[in-house]
């Protein structure tokens, strides 16, 4: 296996750019995931990274070794595609050994390599079996065995699963996941669902109109998103952005929302409120009767455990993840008392985030009780 190094790569359709500059480092043994809305720029880049593609600019690293204007067959690599394009006239033997027929190894060695990955992914018992008479999950492992019989450099996937129902999908993701615990493969990854990425994932890179908007392991984009897209795009519910009143002036330690002090970072500088959002996890927002940030509850969705309430303030909704135990109605007025160590601020225009709190505050109707974490 070997680690891939993107530097400032960039793709272009005549006056279309659908990748900009994009730098990025897969190490060797990593599972990395590309994740983004349908035409962010992820499958673009990953058909670069094998390519399928060349780039317009910018250079792609495999092993530490240029392979950035070299065709696919040269860069050792593995594809495996989101419709496993297996070979219908095929039994599953043959589907996993066809690479190894292709390269002219001999047939004692291909039956060996054949098997033995068969096992790893446990559809030995399927080997004599025709792939036209498989189930979605088994055909997409057949699928991946073909990539790993032939033991390359590392592992591209463009959603494989892509075409799987929900239960085949749940239990690919956690064997997809455990597959690469075995055997470590360096592996890049696309997909649009970020249940899967999460799952999965040791490095994520969250693409937006081909820019890569941050990169970053599972939990550090979940709690410290870096624009307002990530913040949007990843978590679900996903985060709230709400509107602030007051000044935000140098020196300040709080801001005003609907009327409720939150406690925030000391600001070095002026930022005018217009051109602020203040966002927040709905699993960091509780009820609180003390609180001046009030609402109508709207709605609910029951999760067994917990349960998340969309509460329709003046400001608009919020959504809020609570005990399930805790008994609700449709028009029940609750205040919401917001964990300000969990905040962030964005700047509207740009969507970045300006600066992250660190205290906990709970809101009351005269001031914020402000806990040091």
């Amino acid at each position: 296996m070997a680690e891939i190094r993107v530097e400032h790569l960039r793709k272009a359709f005549g006056d279309f750019v659908a990748v900009q500059d994009s730098n990025f480092v897969v190490r060797d043994g990593e599972f990395f995931v590309m994740l983004g809305p349908s035409g962010c720029g992820k499958t673009t880049t990953l058909r670069m990274i094998a390519g399928l593609e060349l780039p317009t600019g910018g250079k792609i690293l495999l092993g530490g070794e240029d392979v950035t204007m070299r065709r696919a067959r040269e860069r050792d690599i593995a594809f495996v595609f989101q419709l496993f394009a297996l070979y219908p006239h095929m039994n599953v033997r043959k589907n996993i050994g066809f690479p190894l027929l292709a390269q002219g190894t001999p047939g004692i060695e291909i039956r060996r390599r054949v098997e033995e990955t068969a096992k790893l992914l446990r559809i030995d018992h399927l080997l004599n079996k025709s792939v036209s008479g498989l189930a979605g999950g088994d055909r997409q492992r057949v699928a991946l065995g073909r990539a790993i019989v032939r033991r390359p450099k590392c592992f591209l996937m463009d959603e494989p699963l892509g075409t799987l129902d929900t239960e085949f999908r749940d239990l690919m993701v956690h064997e997809l996941r455990e597959l690469h615990n075995r055997i470590r493969a360096t592996t890049v990854y696309v997909t649009h669902d970020q249940m899967e990425a999460m799952s999965m994932a040791d490095k994520i890179a969250v693409m937006n109109h081909g820019v890569i908007e941050q990169f970053g392991s599972p939990r550090e984009i979940y709690d410290r998103p870096a624009t307002m897209f990530v913040a949007d795009f990843i978590g679900s519910p996903p985060m709230n952005f709400l509107g602030f009143g007051g000044g935000l002036s140098k020196g300040a330690s709080e801001i005003l929302v609907q009327g409720a002090k939150v406690a925030v970072p000391e600001v070095r500088e002026d930022i005018a409120p217009a051109d602020m959002a203040l966002g927040i996890r709905p699993e960091h927002i509780r009820f609180d009767d003390g609180s001046k940030l009030r609402g109508a509850i709207y709605g609910t969705e029951y999760l067994g455990t917990t349960q998340i309430v969309a509460v329709e303030t003046s400001g608009g909704i919020i959504k809020a993840r609570v005990p399930a135990e805790i008994r609700l109605n449709a028009g029940d007025q609750v205040g919401l008392a917001l964990s300000s160590a969990r905040l962030s601020l964005f700047e509207k225009g740009s969507g970045r985030a300006v600066r992250t709190a660190i205290h906990d505050t709970v809101i009351h109707d005269g001031a914020a009780e402000v806990r040091h974490g």
